[in-house]
């Protein structure tokens, strides 16, 4: 079945980077659409960004020009790379395709505080 399994988050100072990992297994990596998501306390779960088969990206408002996000289809993985990290990037981050279908990860805790 798919599964995908996020790791790479971490307690972080503002202004901060990280990079974000999400291996994928159960379909066709190479074909799918895949996208980062975010789900803060209290909030519901937004999109962040996501990534075409061919490469073109697309960006939430809120983290473009911050975050970057890549594949790499021979490892079937995705990635997020996160700079210039603020408060309100904390979040538990979690990928899917896009758009997004059951099962969700476990997600990976990114925490962003001083």
């Amino acid at each position: 079945q798919v599964q995908f399994v996020e790791s790479g988050g971490d307690l972080v100072q503002p202004g901060g980077s990280l990079r974000l990992s999400c291996a994928a297994s159960g379909m066709i990596f190479s074909s799918q659409i895949m996208g980062w998501y975010r789900q803060a306390p209290g909030k519901q779960r937004e999109f962040v960004a996501r990534i075409r088969t061919g490469g073109s990206t697309i960006y939430a408002d809120s983290v473009r020009g911050r975050f970057t996000i890549s594949r790499d289809n021979a490892k079937n993985t995705v990635y997020l790379q996160m700079n210039s990290l603020k408060a309100e990037d904390t979040a538990v981050y979690y990928c899917n395709r896009a758009p997004a279908f059951l099962p969700w990860g476990q997600g990976t805790q990114v925490t962003v505080s001083s």
